[in-house]
């Protein structure tokens, strides 16, 4: 609770530093307009230069509608939704301590917690008007959700869970990915059971997206899941003088077929045939891209101080961009340095491989380039086999971190993106078995924990 209390006040502090000085940029821009007609009730629609008022989709609709509610009941002012961001960063806190309280010792479950609490990147994100800090902080919460509804087997907790996991896909869609591994965390004992409550949790969270996919195909030019980026991102990922890195589609990086498509849904699916139609032209030069496009995803996060220099550079200079910069990469490749000898030393099996990997792994925790050491980490732990469910942790961040790599081979990298992973690899920093190797079996705690 304390960690908690003080994460809050630290990102209370952060809130009342930036609330003047670092308005909405970048995708906040566009998510503070937006929030701002939701809460006026004028839904996610977009007001043009020309008077002309359309339905969109482009970005997913979670987050502006989070603030939204926020707005319409506190203002739309951007300072509500910093609070609201640093709300939900101590909630993260609390959800950390506790799901590691009944799976580690008093002082592995303090320094998970104390990781997160004070995360230089979580903390000085905390102003960004973004969804990736708090996607990162909503997944800890999921977890312990999760971990809460196997210890008491109650199917409530599977339907809370359902519709945490639908929240988090309107947040950010490719989470969706992430509800059948924590479904399956959600209940112990034998796999048939685990597979059905996987199942329930994408069920219940393809159902919490329905209506906003049914509003997509009534009041959009296409059906649209969630949002209509993924041909843009897509496209983006597919141009070789991308560097694997984000471009502008504009001018003449429009591809010809689709400079005459208006519709927004209709757009981002021309668009996704062109960046398909690349890699078929080209598929070793799209490969060639993927190191560069996980270095940028997962070798230096940077996304705070991105922000808050891009939204005002005279009170973020370049100077303090980069010092903050060092600090959160130190902080991050701790992190990382932590999770990798949980992997290499957690009882299970193939433990001397285990640490064979690790070891291989551990020297780019040190280098500039780290994306392998994360991919090493992945690889550690799904050596764990049959003994990952005795680690939910580290089993749900190692799923979390080939996602975001997967996704952003396909796509484009960003440090945000990256990001994503880093309020779970502060889980995965601790040894859950740190009451006793005996203490969890099959993910049930013993009454010591309770």
């Amino acid at each position: 609770m304390y960690l908690a209390l003080s994460a809050l006040v630290l990102r209370g502090v952060v809130v009342a530093w930036a609330r003047d000085r670092f308005p909405p940029a970048d995708d906040g821009s566009f998510y503070q307009v937006v929030a701002t007609r939701i809460a006026h009730g004028q839904g996610y629609t977009w007001h043009w230069p020309d008077g002309a008022v359309t339905y969109a989709a482009h970005y997913p609709v979670g987050y502006p509608a989070l603030i939204g509610a926020a707005y319409a009941l506190f203002g739309s002012s951007p300072s509500v939704a910093m609070s609201l961001n640093a709300v939900i960063g101590a909630l993260s806190v609390f959800a950390l301590h506790g799901l590691l309280a009944r799976r580690a010792t008093r002082a592995g479950a303090l320094l998970g917690a104390a990781l997160l609490a004070f995360h230089p990147g979580f903390v000085m994100y905390t102003p960004a008007l973004m969804t990736e800090g708090v996607a990162a902080e909503l997944l800890v919460v999921a977890l312990a959700l999760a971990l809460w509804t196997q210890d008491r087997a109650g199917s409530g907790g599977l339907l809370l869970l359902g519709l945490l996991c639908g929240g988090l896909a309107l947040l950010r869609p490719q989470l969706l990915l992430m509800s059948p591994i924590l479904g399956a965390c959600a209940v112990s004992g034998a796999f048939w059971r685990r597979a059905r409550a996987a199942i329930g949790v994408v069920l219940v969270s393809v159902l919490a997206c329905l209506p906003w996919t049914l509003r997509n195909c009534q009041k959009m030019d296409h059906c649209a899941f969630v949002s209509a980026n993924g041909g843009w991102n897509l496209l983006i990922g597919s141009l070789p003088n991308s560097q694997g890195s984000w471009l502008p589609i504009e001018n003449e990086s429009v591809p010809p077929p689709c400079r005459a498509v208006f519709g927004e849904v209709e757009k981002d699916r021309c668009f996704g045939r062109a960046g398909l139609g690349n890699i078929r032209r080209a598929p070793l030069a799209f490969l060639r891209l993927v190191p560069q496009k996980l270095s940028v995803t997962f070798d230096y996060f940077g996304a705070a101080g991105h922000y808050l220099h891009t939204s005002n550079w005279r009170a973020f200079d370049e100077s303090r961009k980069v010092a903050l910069g060092v600090v959160e990469t130190l902080w991050v490749r701790l992190i990382l340095l932590l999770a990798i000898v949980q992997a290499a030393l957690a009882h299970g099996p193939r433990r001397v491989t285990r640490l064979t990997v690790s070891a291989l792994s551990l020297p780019f925790v040190f280098l500039r380039s780290a994306w392998p050491g994360y991919l090493g980490f992945v690889l550690a732990v799904s050596l764990l086999g049959s003994a990952l469910p005795r680690r939910p942790a580290l089993f749900v961040t190692a799923c979390l971190v080939l996602g975001t790599a997967a996704t952003h081979t396909l796509f484009f990298g960003a440090g945000r993106y990256g990001l994503v992973c880093a309020a779970l690899l502060c889980a995965a920093a601790v040894n859950e078995e740190g009451l006793a190797s005996s203490s969890v079996v099959e993910g049930t705690p013993s009454g010591s924990g309770a």
